[in-house]
C-alpha cells in the first residue's frame, strides 16, 4: 500500500490524498503563492468563485478570504481532500466556503454561475477534458474567466499551447498568459458575443 502510494505520488494521475501535507508546503510559494493567484485572477470581493482540484485548500483560504462578499465553492474527486480542505478553513473561521465532491465528468451548477473558475496543478490529471472544458464554459458567465495555472515539476503538466487548443475548442478567448514555460498561469474569457 505504501509503496503504490509514493508510486502514485510520483508519477502521473490523481494525487494521492495521503500525500496532501506536502501541498502545503510554504515553498510552493516560489513556484504561485495564494498572492499572486489571487491577483491573476482579478478577483472582486462580490464574486462566486470555483476552485476546481483544491486538494487540501492551499490557495482557497486565501482567495475565500478575498471574496468578503462572495463565495468560493471548492471542489475535488477525492472526498478526503475536502475533508482536510474544510477542516483548515474551519480552523480559520472561514464561512464562505462550499465544498463540492466532483463525479469526473460534469457539475451540478447553474449555467452562468461564476464569476472565476481556476485551476492549479490539476488539469493534467483531468481523465475527461474536453467534458470539463465545456462544463466550465456553461458554468462561466459572460466575461468572466478560466485560469489554469501549471508549475515546474508536476508529472501531469500541460504546456500552455495543449490547453489553448482546450479551452478554444470549448468556446473560450485567450486572454493573458503569466509566468514562464515552466511555471505560469493562462487565463481565458467567456466569449461575450456567443
Amino acid at each position: 500500500m505504501e509503496k503504490e502510494i509514493i508510486k502514485r505520488f510520483t508519477s502521473k494521475g490523481v494525487f494521492p490524498h495521503q500525500m496532501a501535507f506536502t501541498l502545503l508546503i510554504p515553498f510552493r510559494n516560489i513556484f504561485l503563492s495564494p498572492k499572486k493567484l489571487v491577483k491573476r485572477l482579478e478577483l472582486e470581493n462580490n464574486f462566486n468563485v470555483l476552485e476546481v482540484g483544491s486538494g487540501p485548500g492551499y490557495y482557497s483560504v486565501y482567495v475565500a478570504k478575498n471574496l468578503t462578499d462572495g463565495n468560493l465553492v471548492i471542489a475535488d474527486i477525492q472526498p478526503e481532500m475536502l475533508n482536510y480542505a474544510k477542516k483548515r478553513i474551519d480552523k480559520k473561521r472561514i464561512h464562505n466556503v462550499e465544498y463540492y465532491l466532483c463525479n469526473g465528468i460534469s457539475f451540478d451548477f447553474k449555467d452562468n454561475y461564476f464569476d472565476r473558475i481556476f485551476l492549479v496543478a490539476v488539469v493534467g490529471e483531468v481523465e475527461n477534458k474536453s467534458e470539463y472544458f465545456n462544463e466550465f464554459f456553461r458554468m462561466l458567465k459572460k466575461g468572466g474567466i478560466l485560469s489554469i495555472s501549471e508549475l515546474g515539476g508536476d508529472p501531469d503538466k500541460l504546456t500552455a499551447e495543449e490547453i489553448k487548443r482546450l479551452a478554444e475548442t470549448a468556446g473560450f478567448e485567450f486572454y493573458k498568459l503569466y509566468g514562464n514555460k515552466f511555471n505560469f498561469t493562462i487565463n481565458f474569457k467567456k466569449n461575450v458575443h456567443g
